[in-house]
């Protein structure tokens, strides 16, 4: 007789030890979450079910699972279900708490559009200008003061408008970082318990409100109409003549746009300086390869950005070891399999950028700080799966590319206008973990001191460049992974007779069947600067 086999039963992911009644691995998250997300990938393996209060949260490990995680369905694996504790700072209806549609409206925001991206280099430019024309021959700063400050000032201009930057003070940097402390791992349990640090993020908001209702009601009473974002959000009505949103909606729409790029520069460009002081003929590769490019006296452009690699290599490998998220989650809506585990709907799956960006199979010599890993013919960063500190896939951080643009504008100023140096002990600079915002422990200090005054340090033989070898001349085609594109349309900058971006879904359309020789070389430019490694240039064989 014949027998059948029943299939086997999906398996639950398996359970990391340890926990407490109620609170399960919630404090351990709170005290050292890199040793406990590393300590269930080395216990279970590639899910580690974790359990954070009354919520299981199921870790994914390597770069098949993150490419499962960022490619599954917001129907599957919603994003904005997993963040319900957020909604508190950014408020009702924004961002976490919005619509997808709504949410969909981010890649919509012509700000971080190519086209406006080549303007907003000589805009941080200037501001970094305006930041350091007060500091004088030499002196000391905190770095994350400095960049705090900074960051508010350069992303407001560019995403909100000039006019609206000149109303903003110091002040609002010290808004966003008690913002920030709203992220304690115990909103987990609840967001709206009577802790100091909850305390300071509403009362942080509320100013944020009354200084931005402050705002409107000046313009307001002065009749004056402007067109940056506030201005128009303010002149929209609803069908009764009221207006379509109130101070409180704008201000989460302001929180929203400003608090990652905030955080995420913020934070990547102060490690930068440290990694760069901690390993010297790294920093002397970056400013000599400053000096040559702007040894004519060129201003700060998007095309001259483009071309720094030794710079661009020092920011990627910053971001790889200090990436600005432990942890980036999903709410289980409909059962998510992966190999011959099943996770059930109601749980919460997660990757940690911190544990992936530093394992040894997706990096060689991982705990290295070394900027060749992204030159030509490594291209560690080519694993958009593994190297994760801005996300992956559709819901891979849309001010990336901003972000990058904005860091090298900082230090094409402050890396040419100065020199630097630890003001502390190396080892004493460290990640603040007490919130689920990871940022810079302070203080983190250093010293300056005006080039022109200062010795200057030696050159050493340069690194090889990041561009890789130009490919073959001959037809081939372009492909478009829609995941991981976000319509940035820096491929249209490059090459408008090839590439297209679809108003409908914000989505890059490729107009050609093959690319023909005489457009080659602009086309391998578009595939380089991709902001999201979206594109890839295939040769035509014979047989196609």
């Amino acid at each position: 007789m014949s027998q059948t086999h029943a299939a086997p039963r999906p398996l639950p992911p398996p359970r990391v030890s340890g926990g407490l009644p109620f609170l399960g691995h919630l404090l351990q998250l709170r005290r050292s979450p890199i040793a406990l997300m590393r300590r269930a990938h080395e216990e279970c393996g590639e899910l580690a079910e974790l359990r954070f209060a009354n919520q299981p949260v199921v870790m994914m490990y390597g770069e098949s699972a993150h490419e499962a995680f960022f490619r599954a369905p917001e129907e599957q694996l919603d994003q904005a279900a997993a963040y319900p504790f957020m909604t508190p700072i950014f408020g009702a209806g924004v961002v976490f708490d919005a619509t997808p549609e709504q949410r969909q409206q981010a890649l919509r925001n012509s700000s971080l559009r190519d086209k406006m991206m080549r303007g907003h280099a000589q805009t941080i430019a200037d501001e970094t200008e305006r930041m350091i024309a007060s500091w004088g021959e030499e002196g000391e700063i905190d770095l994350l003061e400095v960049f705090s400050e900074l960051t508010i000032y350069t992303s407001s201009s560019c995403l909100l408008g000039k006019e609206f930057r000149e109303e903003l003070t110091p002040e609002y940097a010290t808004l966003f970082k008690d913002l920030e402390k709203g992220t304690d791992a115990i909103a987990y349990v609840n967001a709206h318990l009577p802790l100091p640090s909850f305390w300071k993020r509403d009362r942080a908001r509320a100013a944020l409100v009354a200084r931005l209702q402050d705002i409107i009601d000046r313009r307001q009473a002065a009749g004056r109409k402007t067109k940056d974002l506030i201005g128009v959000l303010t002149q929209l009505r609803n069908e009764d003549g009221t207006p379509r949103y109130s101070a409180d909606q704008i201000t989460g729409m302001f929180i929203s746009m400003m608090f990652a790029g905030h955080h995420t520069t913020s934070g990547t460009a102060a490690w930068t300086v440290i990694e760069l002081l901690r390993n010297p003929r790294e920093l002397v590769r970056v400013v000599d390869e400053l000096d040559s490019l702007y040894a004519d006296g060129s201003e700060v452009s998007y095309q001259a950005l483009r071309s720094i690699p030794h710079l661009e290599g020092a920011l990627k490998e910053t971001l790889r070891l200090h990436p600005p998220l432990v942890i980036l989650m999903r709410k289980v809506q409909q059962d998510f399999a992966f190999k011959d585990w099943t996770i059930t709907a109601g749980k919460t799956v997660a990757v940690s950028p911190a544990v992936s960006n530093r394992m040894p199979e997706h990096f060689t010599d991982p705990e290295r700080f070394d900027p060749s890993r992204y030159m030509g013919g490594r291209d560690e960063d080519k694993r958009v799966f593994a190297w994760i500190p801005f996300g992956a896939g559709r819901h891979r951080c849309v001010g990336a590319a901003f972000a990058m643009i904005q860091l090298k504008a900082i230090f094409s100023i402050l890396l040419r206008r100065y020199d630097l140096e630890l003001a502390q002990a190396p080892d004493s600079y460290r990640h603040d973990h007490s919130k689920m915002v990871v940022q810079l422990q302070q203080p983190c200090r250093v010293r300056y001191r005006k080039r022109e005054a200062a010795r200057r340090l030696p050159t050493i033989p340069s690194a090889p460049g990041l561009d890789p070898t130009p490919m073959a001349v001959g037809p081939a085609r372009v492909s478009v992974d829609r995941d991981l594109c976000q319509g940035h349309g820096v491929c249209v900058g490059e090459c408008p007779e090839v590439f297209a971006v679809d108003e409908t879904d914000m989505k890059v359309r490729v107009l050609a069947d093959v690319v023909e020789d005489e457009l080659r070389p602009a086309v391998e430019r578009a595939v380089r600067y991709c902001p999201t490694r979206a594109l890839t240039l295939h040769p035509v064989g014979n047989d196609d």
